[in-house]
């Protein structure tokens, strides 16, 4: 039976939730109340009787005891050696785990930090330590000691790296460890592909291995929505059998570490998905090398109308594409989803009257009724070569992954001029600024303003959460900071004042998007049209400035202005897109 100072201090540990009015004084003292009758620990009870979110949980206790709250993540692996002297048991009868060892700072998660007489059983077992505490919830803390032993989730990360970890004894020297586990280790091997497992359930776009040195962990890394967050660690002594895994999966050299090399995996990752990665290796300091790989699911191809595009865009694009030739260019950074757009327009397109032929590299979206090459420039096999080779099977559309150079635009030019369409991407910040490049390759002016239908930049941006968005009456300064950056000549167009009924949109964080706010991302988009007058100022290679200044008066919207209309319509919000959209 709970003493009264036991339950005052109970209270006292959850008294946040009360005052940020998550729970009301009898709600808690309700729930102490449980505790007394039940097995349940009053977290627990707070839980699943009253619905307080772990997150919630967490804030609470992190400000009674001060300290960091840290919660169960299969991703944070506790170090075997740390408990080969300790009792499992005595650990999860007194609730604490030893997680990690940093040279002679040791982190402790425990459920009350400030208990004193567990404080000099941790001292006593650990002598001569700095000890830095956390504090976390019993259930979590019984989950990392499960994850030691193995028992929980034979097939999970967690369990993986226990096996490697408990596998040699720590005492052992590297050089021996490298001849005792290597990348042909059946763990080594099933860690390799749960990473890449993970990282496709995650909708990951890239993943990034990057080793230290032999005292510092190796980091994996996932980017997802254009965003890498940390998603695993691996002890020290393991980073270069699973840098070797990965490289023989790609069929590269593992004995070389002083170049980069590059290749691919295809592995499959369940029963219904098989996926491709184009792997990079990258030699860095200290003698590792980093692998940086690339995940291209079979996508789904996307259509016109589900690209987010403005509606007189969309119009446009339409009304070129029908065009006999001419030439259409999609631009924008690396994984901007320039391929994505171009495949939505060859949907567009793609009827039996048309035979269409593209050639990529590497082939990430698939399509029946197109002919689809992939180029390979290490066998001679090159942009220019395949087009060559198009233009003798007659096709009427032509798609070009990506037109890198001098001879490759020159081709694409003199497609689009005898009589096919053709669609391509280039690396360039904005839709005028292509013009100015295409000038500087070296491109003929007027070869290129004869062909020129218009020029597509786009970017993504990360969307606001459909499960948790809500909307708010935004401050005047938000107002005013939209009004600048669309400027107030333009946007006295749109006819939106400032009133009761100004509202903007945000994400308040919720588990599908890891309390985020934001879940997926909108393409925004600037179209610059093959006018008569932009064609003009083609032949007389124009400034940049000028172009842009005649293509806004005729009506384009920038890649800012679309991106504040999607700020209007609830899809993203301005922070993001001004970190997107201006240069």
């Amino acid at each position: 039976m709970l003493t009264p100072t036991a339950k005052t201090r109970q209270a006292r540990t959850f008294e946040h939730l009360v005052t940020i009015g998550r729970i009301s004084e009898a709600d808690l003292d309700a729930a102490i109340e449980e505790t007394v009758k039940g097995s349940m620990d009053l977290a627990n009870v707070l839980l699943e009787r009253y619905r307080v979110s772990k997150a919630e949980l967490g804030s609470a206790l992190s400000q009674y005891y001060n300290c960091p709250f840290t919660e169960y993540d299969e991703h944070t692996i506790p170090d075997p050696d740390l408990v080969k002297n300790l009792s499992i048991d005595y650990l999860k009868a007194n609730h604490w785990v030893p997680l990690k060892r940093n040279d002679n700072v040791l982190d402790i998660l425990i459920d009350n930090p400030h208990d004193l007489d567990k404080g000099v059983d941790i001292k006593r077992a650990f002598p001569g330590t700095v000890l830095r505490f956390a504090v976390g919830l019993r259930g979590d803390i019984e989950l990392f000691l499960l994850a030691i032993t193995g028992e929980r989730d034979r097939g999970s990360l967690s369990s993986i790296l226990g096996e490697l970890a408990s596998d040699e004894p720590s005492e052992l020297q590297e050089e021996e460890l490298t001849n005792r586990i290597d990348e042909n280790h059946g763990t080594v091997v099933r860690l390799a592909h749960q990473i890449i497992a993970e990282a496709f359930r995650a909708g990951a776009s890239d993943i990034h291995i990057e080793p230290y040195d032999h005292k510092k962990e190796t980091a994996v890394r996932f980017r997802v929505d254009g965003t890498c967050y940390s998603f695993m660690k691996i002890p020290p002594r393991y980073r270069r059998p699973i840098v070797s895994r990965f490289k023989i999966l790609a069929n590269l050299d593992i004995a070389e570490r002083r170049k980069p090399q590059d290749g691919k995996i295809r592995i499959k990752v369940d029963k219904d998905n098989e996926i491709e990665l184009r792997v990079a290796t990258l030699p860095t300091a200290g003698n590792n090398e980093d692998l940086i790989m690339r995940v291209l699911t079979t996508k789904v191809t996307m259509s016109l109308d589900q690209m987010h595009l403005p509606e007189d865009t969309l119009l446009h694009i339409k009304r070129i594409a029908e065009r006999p030739h001419g030439l259409l260019l999609c631009v924008g950074p690396t994984g901007s989803g320039k391929t994505t757009t171009l495949h939505a327009i060859l949907n567009f397109l793609n009827t039996e009257e048309r035979k269409i032929l593209t050639a990529e590299d590497p082939v990430e979206i698939t399509q029946d009724g197109l002919r689809q090459v992939q180029v390979h420039p290490k066998i001679g096999f090159t942009f220019p070569i395949a087009l060559r080779a198009f233009l003798r099977s007659d096709p009427d559309v032509v798609m070009i992954g990506e037109m890198r150079d001098k001879e490759t635009a020159d081709i694409a030019l003199e497609a689009s001029l005898t009589g096919h369409l053709v669609l391509s991407t280039l690396h360039t910040n904005s839709a005028v600024e292509t013009v100015t490049r295409l000038l500087d390759l070296g491109c003929d002016s007027f070869n290129l303003a004869d062909a020129m239908l218009g020029v597509l930049a786009q970017r993504l941006c990360k969307k606001i959460c459909e499960n948790c968005k809500e909307s708010y009456h935004a401050s005047r300064d938000e107002y005013d900071e939209l009004v600048r950056a669309y400027r107030p000549e333009y946007w006295k167009k749109l006819g939106i004042e400032y009133d009761g009924s100004f509202r903007l949109y945000r994400g308040r964080g919720c588990e599908k998007c890891n309390q985020t706010g934001f879940r997926g991302r909108v393409a925004l988009h600037e179209l610059l049209l093959g006018t008569e007058e932009i064609k003009s100022m083609m032949v007389t290679k124009a400034r940049t400035h000028d172009m842009l200044k005649q293509a806004m008066d005729q009506g384009m919207k920038t890649l800012l202005q679309d991106g504040i209309g999607k700020v209007l319509q609830g899809l993203t919000v301005y922070s993001l897109v001004r970190k997107v959209a201006m240069k």
